[in-house]
């Protein structure tokens, strides 16, 4: 009998948004397969909405999901996730693979908030998020890591989130933790101590002529301006529950 071997589930979803001319926004490209399915629910105004459901367990080790955003001119886009992301160890060696590609040409508007993604005890997970977004584009970011489940050590998770804008590189960062990551990323310079880290990017034209003066938001939380219209907020917290909480009002201190 000739032996099986476990490779990984390979899945992608993509949306596609586009001004629908009736002050709407249509959805030409709505498409999941695997784990990743997309529903489209109730909008507001000139807002389409989608919610990323999974349907399976995942990613599991050796899984590599794929997402991808196509937001076309003057249209506007909200996506959400029906449940947080569990990063889980699974039968197929090496590590598994989430990946983000986000793109909003002039005059688009996107709000990509995903529920919070938690790195389980064992499990090996690098996720890679690139916005691409035109000058006049606008973008409301929330990325959420949760390090293990409670009372449970976190396996090792690697994010790296990259933004252009008209072309021009403004962010590239990358955080690694857990077991195996470089020294250091759970000390006093990096997360000390806590279990969830999250970002939050806005990027708004307006911002070229009034950006937003650095400060900290708190104790755990700090806002940057970028080299662009846009500003990072970066977090830490001691749970889930109060790093949304912080990136929440950083978004209503924002306007």
């Amino acid at each position: 009998m000739g032996r099986v071997i476990a490779t990984g589930v390979r899945a992608t979803a993509r949306i596609v948004a586009r001004d629908d001319g009736r002050g709407g926004t249509a959805l030409p490209v709505l498409e999941g397969d695997g784990p990743l399915a997309l529903r489209r629910i109730r909008g507001s105004g000139t807002e389409a909405r989608v919610m990323l459901v999974g349907a399976m367990s995942g990613p599991l080790g050796g899984d590599h999901f794929a997402v991808e955003a196509d937001v076309e001119s003057g249209a506007r886009l909200r996506v959400g996730s029906a449940a947080a992301t569990i990063a889980l160890p699974g039968q197929a060696k090496g590590e598994s693979r989430y990946d983000v590609r986000l793109s909003v040409a002039e005059e688009g508007e996107l709000h990509w908030l995903p529920e919070q993604l938690i790195s389980v005890c064992g499990s090996d997970l690098q996720v890679t998020t690139r916005v691409d977004l035109a000058g006049s584009a606008r973008l409301v970011l929330r990325e959420e890591q949760v390090l293990g489940r409670v009372g449970e050590e976190p396996g090792r998770l690697t994010s790296r989130l990259t933004l252009r804008i008209a072309g021009r590189t403004v962010l590239d960062q990358e955080l690694a933790c857990g077991p195996g990551a470089p020294g250091g990323w759970d000390g006093p310079a990096v997360l000390a101590g806590h279990r969830a880290v999250g970002q939050l990017v806005v990027a708004r034209p307006e911002f070229t002529r009034e950006p937003p003066a650095a400060r900290m938001l708190g104790e755990c939380a700090a806002l940057a301006p970028l080299a662009g219209p846009a500003v990072l907020v970066t977090a830490v917290a001691a749970d889930g529950l109060r790093l949304r909480r912080v990136l929440d009002e950083a978004v209503v201190s924002l306007g």
